[in-house]
């Protein structure tokens, strides 16, 4: 059996939100950083969340997932990642990383994308649309976690995904890519959620 966890991106600044913290907008009546983490450990896999800090306002809306401070999380998305990887435990086969502020992302989506993980074992495993344009969750081997350690900057994971051999996920609609930025974004993406 295939021992995975999900780790959910939740240590970045929101600088694009003018003041606001993207993470505590409000999706179903409840901050998304409480959503996403419902839908997570609801899939019943162990499910980490970075954060800023263990006293950063984020931390009360986690519920059940397990927390992971980034102290580095200024460096951007790697940081997140790096810290994300090395709180798992030794027996984790494959970890699936997620940014937070996909509030799309449903606990089936997350249950098909682990649910693959046996038949393409070593294989990093990606969501991606309908059409197949590539987003999140992207699922990694433990193959996969010395290089997840070794990043820098802001750009993720993205080096290792150019480099290696991805296993397409198609997900219904564009969730796999639908992520709220800006106060424009959570906007544009409540006007079309009320139609």
């Amino acid at each position: 059996m295939t021992t995975i966890s999900i780790l959910l991106l939740a240590a970045g600044a929101s600088s694009r939100m003018k003041g606001r913290d993207k993470l505590l907008e409000v999706v179903d009546g409840q901050p998304l950083l409480s959503v996403m983490c419902r839908r997570a450990t609801l899939t019943g896999l162990v499910t980490y969340v970075t954060l800023p800090g263990l006293d950063h306002p984020r931390a009360d809306h986690i519920g059940a997932a397990r927390p992971v401070e980034v102290s580095d999380a200024s460096d951007g998305m790697a940081a997140s990642i790096r810290r994300g990887v090395a709180a798992l435990p030794v027996a984790t086969d494959a970890v699936m990383i997620l940014p937070a502020d996909m509030p799309e992302i449903t606990t089936d989506d997350l249950l098909s994308i682990a649910a693959k993980a046996p038949e393409h074992d070593g294989q990093i495993l990606r969501a991606c649309t309908a059409e197949g344009k590539p987003g999140h969750p992207v699922l990694f081997p433990r193959r996969c976690f010395a290089a997840l350690q070794g990043l820098q900057g802001d750009q993720g994971a993205r080096p290792l995904l150019i480099h290696e051999t991805v296993h397409p996920v198609p997900l219904p609609g564009n969730r796999a890519l639908t992520d709220l930025d800006t106060p424009e974004d959570w906007a544009r993406w409540r006007s079309t959620e009320q139609r």
